[in-house]
């Protein structure tokens, strides 16, 4: 036998892996659409897609062809050159939404790493030095990096790793009031998520991004959007800012956008770009021809009407049931989010028992999330059947009568 193919076993990850996580104890091998199997041969519906990253579910045969045939060509040539699948992704992204130049990276954290850097170098080259403060919202979420985990408005991800970095500020979600008393001629940008993700799937209201886009214009601070979790159709519209009509001057991208393979984007306009000029950022992996032929033919396939409308109705099926369910057990006090970013919360009796949730879903064979203590978090594939969100609500019931019951 190989050695790739020599047995493993969920006890080899408390041996062999830094104890950072603590995953399930079951290990999935195989998926096809919202099904997964796993060592046992049990089949488990998956309403966690990756934490909102599967967007076309497992194995979807456009992703797996574009995949292999680009596998056969050229899988790294580093951005000392360019690419084919690079430039046609950089075209499609830009041909769909307010940007006008990409760039591209790995994952959420370094997409934002990009903005947030961008964003102070576009305030220092055009307004100064001292122009260098960034005004996030309290409980958001941007990555894990340094620069990122700041950036977050969460303690318990930033703490215990040294000196803080300067000049971030955090102000609650959707309280206008709050950002302009803190808002000033030293703001070079503020960071939003238009859908809060991991801190409990919270959309912003429509007057708040209108304000604080009309603040950002007032005080020449930059608007970055993080839609690593809202973006690329998981709201119903391509990106979460074209449901609002606010159009922010920098976008994040990753998760869905790649499918479950690794990527990220971020978007800007020609302006703010060329501050990034040759050597000022950079990445090694960035722009892989492997990530950006899978990426790209998930763009093809989310940015259809088809699509993005079947995200809107999906929406509805899974509210509807989740709200019947909340009332009939007293389990969720609410049912918010867009598209299929749909977060129940908890109710009081309930509080801080999302983990438990989780585990009676999975006794049942179905993989949902959690956002917070509070918050069961759904984030399935985008063209998930609608015989599944029905098998996998069912199955997601019978795991609460079974917590009721005890």
């Amino acid at each position: 036998m190989s050695v790739q193919h020599e047995p493993v076993q969920r006890a080899d990850f408390d041996q062999y892996m830094v104890p950072n996580y603590a995953p399930a104890a079951f290990i999935p091998v195989r998926g096809e659409g919202s099904r997964v199997w796993d060592q046992s041969g049990r089949e488990l519906i998956d309403f966690a897609g990756g934490i909102a990253v599967n967007s076309l579910g497992h194995a979807h045969p456009a992703l797996v062809k574009a995949l292999t045939e680009q596998a056969g060509k050229i899988w790294h040539v580093s951005n000392v050159f360019t690419n084919e699948p690079a430039l046609r992704l950089a075209k499609k992204l830009v041909g769909a939404t307010f940007a006008e130049r990409v760039f591209l990276a790995n994952s959420g954290a370094e997409a934002n790493e990009a903005a947030f850097k961008l964003a102070r170098r576009y305030a220092n080259d055009v307004y100064g030095p001292e122009k260098y403060e960034i005004i996030a919202a309290s409980n958001s979420f941007h990555g894990r990096t340094l620069f990122t985990v700041n950036v977050g408005g969460q303690p318990k991800y930033s703490d215990g790793f040294g000196p803080k970095i300067e000049g971030i500020t955090h102000v609650p979600y959707n309280d206008l009031e709050a950002l302009k008393a803190a808002i000033s001629a030293k703001t070079c940008a503020v960071v939003l998520e238009p859908v809060q993700g991991e801190g409990g799937v919270l959309p912003a209201d429509q007057a708040y991004l209108e304000g604080v886009r009309e603040l950002c214009n007032q005080h020449n601070a930059l608007l970055v959007f993080d839609e690593v979790q809202s973006g690329m159709g998981r709201t119903g519209e391509l990106f979460a800012y074209m449901h609002y009509g606010v159009i922010p001057d920098i976008l994040s991208s990753a998760k869905s956008l790649g499918g479950g393979f690794p990527i990220g984007a971020m978007m800007t306009t020609s302006e703010i770009a060329k501050h990034l000029s040759v050597g000022t950022h950079g990445t090694t992996y960035g722009g892989n021809p492997l990530a950006c032929a899978v990426a790209g033919a998930v763009f093809d396939v989310i940015n259809s009407r088809e699509v993005l409308d079947g995200v809107k109705s999906k929406h509805q099926r899974f509210k509807a049931r989740l709200q019947e369910m909340g009332a009939k057990y007293g389990i969720f006090s609410e049912v918010r989010g867009l598209g299929l970013l749909i977060g129940a919360q908890l109710s009081e009796t309930w509080k801080g028992k999302a983990r438990d949730v989780l585990n009676a879903a999975e006794q049942e064979a179905l993989m949902v999330l959690q956002a917070g203590p509070d918050v069961v978090r759904f984030a399935p594939s985008l063209v998930i059947p609608d015989a599944d969100i029905d098998e996998g609500l069912e199955r997601l019931e019978r795991a609460i009568v079974k917590l009721t019951r005890q």
